[in-house]
């Protein structure tokens, strides 16, 4: 029984003196505790270790409080020291400089006077926390094992739709191609089945050999129109016979749907003789097939026998349709931009359709004529060349000086029109077919491309605003010369911009131009006086609407008639 009253003495004591000993280090002060000093005195117990009861002075050190507590103890080998607060009160003790729970980080142990105190005022005590060991991550087991572990039953897979469970079934993830810009290939069996049918209908002709006009019978069996024959004879034929031999044409057949297995692909190879790395047409390229046109078609058989019209006829056609399919303006047409044109189906249409003036695209002979004759009033010398007067004269001299500077300045024709000894800048037959096409149908895009460039003068790619004044201002003087009241530049462009409500306010693009519906009236305003005042004058409410699918089919068609009319007369 004494030796128990004697530890729970000890003990209570010990509490004591820990708990005034971190009273009295955090006041700083050598001052006495009162409530810990009556505790003590009431119990008659001293605070040190091994001090006995109603002792007044403990040693700490070598360091005695003035009422008999002790600090702290010093840390020696194999000794358990009590330590300061949250350690006093949760009972964890330092054995041998060691924590019992090295799990926790030292820096979270206790508040911060307690670690400045642990770290400051007890040297042994830190640098043996210092030296405790950490667990190593090395010995730690495999995050991966701790994941199957935690996973042992693997969740249910996602919901996966026909297609990925397909990609999921397949030993491979194989995508099949997709994008074939010369066609998707036939299947091999369809090429041989086309080679077998080829093979024995040239063995119902003469030396297995074939004509001009016998060979639409075999383009028929490869699925070819009736006005390639032309370029495929030239392409097939040995020098200038005339005949295409069996084996030659399997080998072009075989060849062709090796590289090119749609129509405009076929259609590049064979105008470019099996060039693979030529994947153009060139405006001569296109002169055999127009030929042959003029040769066979019905509706032009009546030009048979007048020759010299002939080479004006291709030459009209092929400016024609560089016009519309070109639209890169290179002088070349290339597989893309023939498949966004209705050449090859305007040719399908030629092998059905008897009235070639009922065919409006490229080759309507009402048109060709047209087209002829206004050159042909303008060229007085007729060399097929026509200069910056003539030119002039165009509709009663309807467009204005400077524009007609601008179209002779070399800013939309081709190769070096000046073949004069003067060098005086001329215009040809081709240049004109495109000057004509954009004067008469300014809506279409590249006649908006053909006079944007005439109107950019300094080549910078907008139309400023100094640009816009330098064509008006001859536009004015015009006006005024015959007594019309003119408008202000200033009041003009307000107009303008808000007709065409260009994306910046201080230019017009070709981007601006192309999106408005009103281009033409426009371009009229600068350059064209005649238009500009059947513009002014006509009524805005009045319906356009007609047979006539383009500006240049009305033009086309009342010219024509009044032509037909003054031969009549």
């Amino acid at each position: 029984n004494n030796n128990s009253k004697n530890n729970n003495t000890n003990n209570h004591s010990n509490h004591l003196s820990s708990g005034s000993a971190n009273h009295i280090h955090r006041s700083g002060s050598k001052a006495s505790t009162k409530k810990d000093t009556k505790t003590a005195n009431s119990n008659g117990t001293g605070a040190g270790a091994g001090a006995g009861v109603g002792a007044t002075s403990t040693t700490t050190g070598g360091v005695t409080n003035e009422n008999g507590m002790a600090a702290m103890p010093a840390a020696t080998s194999g000794t358990t020291i009590t330590t300061p607060s949250k350690f006093a009160k949760s009972g964890r003790t330092l054995t041998n400089g060691q924590d019992k729970y090295v799990g926790r980080p030292i820096l979270t142990r206790g508040s911060v006077a307690e670690r400045v105190l642990m770290f400051e005022k007890c040297p042994d005590v830190r640098n043996s926390f210092l030296n405790i060991k950490r667990p190593d991550p090395a010995d730690a087991p495999p995050k991966s094992l701790l994941k199957v572990k935690l996973h042992s039953t693997p969740p249910p897979p996602p919901e996966h739709n026909s297609v990925q469970r397909e990609i999921r079934n397949t030993k491979s993830a194989y995508i099949p191609r997709f994008y074939f810009p010369h066609g998707k290939p036939q299947p091999q069996i369809a090429v041989e089945r086309t080679s077998r049918g080829i093979l024995a209908a040239f063995d119902s002709f003469p030396n297995n050999q074939v004509t001009k006009d016998e060979l639409p019978r075999i383009l028929k069996i490869c699925g070819l129109p009736f006005y390639w024959r032309m370029p495929v004879m030239i392409f097939c034929q040995q020098g200038n016979s005339g005949l295409v031999e069996r084996q030659r044409f399997v080998e072009f057949w075989k060849q062709m749907n090796v590289y090119c297995h749609d129509a405009s692909s076929r259609f590049v190879y064979i105008l470019s003789r099996g060039q693979r790395f030529r994947q153009y047409i060139l405006p001569e390229d296109l002169a055999p097939l127009v030929q042959d046109v003029v040769d066979t078609h019905p509706g032009l058989a009546f030009l048979k026998e007048a020759t010299e019209f002939h080479s004006r006829y291709v030459h009209t056609v092929i400016a024609r349709i560089f016009y519309s399919v070109n639209r890169c303006w290179s002088g070349r047409i290339n597989i893309s931009e023939l498949k966004k044109s209705d050449l090859l189906e305007v040719l399908t249409l030629l092998e059905e359709e008897d009235d070639i003036n009922q065919i409006m695209a490229y080759f309507s002979y009402e048109h060709f004529y047209v087209i002829y004759c206004k050159f042909w009033e303008l060229d007085k010398d007729h060399d097929l060349l026509i200069n910056q007067d003539d030119l002039a004269r165009h509709s009663d001299h309807a467009l204005s000086t400077r524009i007609v500077e601008r179209i002779f300045s070399g800013c939309v024709t081709r190769g070096d029109n000046k073949k004069q000894p003067d060098d005086e800048p001329k215009m040809s037959y081709t240049d004109f077919v495109w000057f004509l096409l954009s004067e008469e149908d300014k809506r279409t895009p590249t006649a908006i491309e053909y006079w944007f460039r005439c109107m950019d003068i300094d080549g910078d790619g907008v139309l400023s605003m100094y640009e816009l004044e330098y064509f008006y201002e001859e536009q004015q003087q015009r006006m005024e010369s015959i007594g019309i009241e003119t408008l202000p530049f200033e009041d003009c462009l307000c107009q303008m911009l808000d007709m065409i409500k260009p994306a910046r306010r201080d230019c017009i693009t070709l981007g601006d131009l192309k999106r408005c519906k009103m281009t033409h009236v426009f371009f009229d305003t600068f350059f064209n006086l005649e238009k500009y005042l059947d513009h002014e004058q006509r009524d805005p409410f009045a319906s356009q609407r007609d047979e006539y699918s383009s500006d240049w089919d009305r033009f086309a068609a009342q010219e024509y008639e009044l032509l037909i009319s003054e031969e009549n007369e």
